[in-house]
Formats: structure tokens, sequence, C-alpha cells
């Protein structure tokens, strides 16, 4: 489609062209996930454990405090994707991490 094209938006009920529904289809299938006191996170942030927590099939437990460094948002709301020394594939969910 061109931008001179216009299509029917079901959702307004109103023709529209079909670069801004393409924007506004785009804008909402994001998702924005926050840390445990409602600051937005982002990919390559760091983050802070508020909470110990075991690690299930590592045996390891991750003490308040310990700081991960870059992760990476995986299309859930509350869980990232981090790495930290020792542990593959680690994804923690973000009601216990706090933004640095």
């Amino acid at each position: 489609m061109s931008d001179d094209d216009y299509v029917y938006d079901e959702e307004s009920g109103e023709w529209v062209s079909a670069a801004d529904l393409a924007e506004k289809t785009k804008l909402a299938s994001q998702v924005e996930v926050r840390d445990a006191v409602g600051n937005l996170l982002a990919d390559g942030d760091q983050v802070t454990l508020i909470k110990d927590l075991e690690v299930k099939g590592a045996g390891q437990t991750l003490k308040r405090g310990t700081l991960i460094k870059s992760i990476r948002l995986t299309g859930d709301a509350q869980e990232i994707d981090c790495r930290y020394d020792g542990i593959k594939g680690l994804v923690l969910r973000a009601e216990f991490v706090k933004k640095r």
C-alpha cells in the first residue's frame, strides 16, 4: 500500500491513511515492561535485585542487591532475559528487579 491509500479502521469506524494505520498497529504491539517501582525498562538497562531469588536448576541463590547488567526484553510484560556468571538462560520476573 502507498501513502495515498486509505483503509477502513474498524476500531474507530473511520477511513484513515494506510501509513497512519500501520504506525498505530506498530505502537499497539509494543509491550511496556516496568520494574518493581514502576520505571520503564529497555534493552541494555542495568537492574538490581530487590529480593533473594533461588535459581531453579542451578543450585544457586542470587542475593538482594545483585547487579544484573545488559538485560533484554522478551516481549512478555513481566519477563526479562539476562546473563549472570555461571547461569545460562536466566529469565527474571520484572517484579523482582529495580532499574539502576
